[in-house]
């Protein structure tokens, strides 16, 4: 069962696809600055970004903060 979510900006976005778009508009280097996480500083990757964010929930925010603030929603 498929709940809807009218009012989540974020319904149907993936972390992952949140996260390939930020790379794609900022550059891993910009958006180490941004988001200062080890994991976008030291040799980042989509992978390794992902599995961090998915187990720490104050940097996922920081990141689906950003991309709202790119989007304007």
């Amino acid at each position: 069962m498929s709940e809807k979510q009218p009012r989540n900006p974020l319904h149907g976005v993936t972390l992952e696809r949140m996260l390939e778009e930020l790379v794609a508009d900022y550059g891993w280097p910009e958006l180490g600055r941004m988001v200062n996480i080890r994991c976008f500083n030291n040799d980042p990757s989509i992978k390794s970004s992902l599995k961090f964010l998915r187990k720490t929930e104050w940097a996922r925010k920081q990141v689906e903060e950003l991309y709202l603030t790119k989007k304007h929603f």
